[in-house]
């Protein structure tokens, strides 16, 4: 994949590729941002780009150098993931020796280290002697989720290149051109934070079948309450989607937001496309405010259970609650 490939994050690739452009590649990057906005697989793609025989401002994924990224076997390109919870000493101890060794070709090592903000106390102080007084050539690539996540003294001697959530049309097309059904594509997106994370929640079996409960949940709290609970009890809480309460209720939020959009003017940006007749009926019944109270409603109750609430008690209050804005 070359640094194009990764949808959005325009502003990584200027800071990479303006790096590139200039001859400044630093000795130390930090790509904070997310998890799944493509942190990963810019990585991998900046790496490629700097092994690249080609030596431009991407990668060509054709030359020798690239191919030996692509398929996991380069001999100096190094990753780093937790052990467990954390990223260990021992395990940057064994990077390090591993980039004492004379590179297999002519150029740099890279390695790359996610989970950065997961490193020890002593697997960040080796980290930051390295760091101070790097092998060169050597390029360190750490991944986190923000600048805050890591030691004040690693960020002060990385170049911060930030990441921030994907546009959800671009992540949208980029999963329809891959073959995913548009209507789960368009859901997962506005769900998640990047490419890698919708396309791994619209992969899952249960998420087409929560999004048609949803659905049905949301017709009938509107008008057959509390009949509304008996359908919560038989579709999700006596099947598997109970264990999937939280991103129900994430959804929900959207389904509220829908009616929100068609109060607005903003029927394009409906999640929900396939109901827009339903939602642009019964938008107008109730006032912009009720609708941001129940949708505020759907986001307190999949707090909840992430607080350890039960998930069949969260969904039912959020029920009543969403009925009385």
């Amino acid at each position: 994949m070359s640094m194009q490939d990764v949808p959005g994050q325009r502003r990584a690739k200027s800071l990479l590729q303006n790096a590139l452009r200039a001859g400044k590649v630093a000795h130390a990057y930090l790509f904070a941002g997310p998890a799944g906005s493509g942190r990963k697989a810019m990585a991998q793609a900046f790496a490629q780009t700097l092994f690249c025989e080609k030596q431009g401002i991407d990668a060509c994924g054709e030359c020798l150098e690239c191919r030996k990224v692509l398929h996991g076997n380069h001999p100096d390109l190094h990753l780093v993931v937790p052990d467990g919870a954390t990223v260990k000493i021992e395990q940057v101890r064994e990077l390090q020796k591993e980039l004492s060794y004379r590179s297999a070709g002519a150029g740099r090592k890279i390695y790359i280290i996610e989970g950065a903000e997961t490193m020890t106390t002593p697997a960040a102080n080796s980290l930051l002697k390295f760091l101070e007084e790097p092998s060169s050539p050597v390029v360190a690539i750490l991944i986190a989720p923000s600048a805050q996540a890591v030691l004040p003294t690693i960020l002060s001697r990385s170049q911060l290149v930030p990441f921030v959530p994907g546009d959800p049309e671009e992540l949208e097309q980029a999963l329809v051109s891959e073959g995913k059904p548009a209507l789960i594509a368009r859901t997962a997106v506005h769900l998640t934070s990047g490419l890698d994370s919708a396309r791994a929640l619209s992969q899952e079996n249960w998420f087409a079948e929560t999004r048609n409960v949803v659905i049905q949940l949301g017709k009938e709290n509107s008008s057959r309450f509390p009949a509304v609970l008996l359908t919560a009890q038989q579709q999700v809480f006596k099947t598997d989607l109970a264990e999937h309460t939280d991103t129900l209720l994430q959804m929900f939020a959207l389904w509220y937001r829908d009616m929100i959009y068609v109060m607005t003017g903003r029927e394009k940006k409906i999640v929900f496309s396939d109901q827009v007749d339903w939602i642009a009926k019964h938008a107008w019944s109730r006032s912009l405010d009720s609708w941001l109270a129940a949708m505020e409603s759907a986001l307190t109750a999949a707090r909840r259970i992430k607080a350890h609430v039960q998930p069949q008690l969260a969904l039912e209050q959020f029920l009543v609650n969403s009925r009385e804005g």
